[in-house]
């Protein structure tokens, strides 16, 4: 599945990106706009894209919720002059490995397929999600590879 995301950006020109901005409508919680973007309207579904920012926003709620846990990592980060976290990681940040591992899962099952790809908001600092549209350089010569692949045999586009 990776193979496709790496053939994605090499056989087709990136054509433009769409940035999702935060929504700071209830404070400073991260959180993102889950308006749509006009420019993804023949490309992808409304319902695809608000059920990837509502997920999103949902983690990042999880990844900044003060529970027992953070409060224990707090102290024991006071009391080893916070070299605690050279062998063991916060809650916070495990939390944002699996929005990377989902934002990889949809960029695979469902933004490739249509010639978009989404980017991690760690890499824009936080404040955007970055949506890469890319125009197939290849023409008609990448699209009946593509029906042709997909007829036959079963291989790996499984879920389209």
């Amino acid at each position: 599945q990776a193979h496709n995301l790496q053939e994605l950006r090499r056989s087709a020109s990136l054509a433009t990106k769409v940035f999702v901005q935060r929504d700071y409508s209830d404070g400073t919680l991260c959180q993102f706009q889950t308006k749509f973007p006009a420019e993804l309207d023949s490309r992808l579904e409304r319902q695809l894209f608000e059920e990837t920012v509502k997920t999103l926003n949902g983690y990042y709620a999880e990844a900044e919720k003060i529970g027992g846990s953070s409060y224990l990592e707090g102290c024991l980060a006071c009391a080893t002059a916070y070299f605690i976290f050279l062998c063991m990681e916060t809650h916070y940040e495990k939390v944002l490995k699996k929005i990377s591992t989902y934002i990889q899962e949809q960029n695979e099952k469902v933004y490739a397929p249509r010639g978009l790809l989404l980017t991690d908001p760690v890499e824009r600092g936080m404040r955007v999600i970055e949506i890469s549209i890319y125009e197939d350089r290849c023409g008609s010569n990448s699209s009946s590879s593509r029906s042709s692949s997909s007829s036959g045999g079963g291989g790996g586009a499984g879920g389209r």
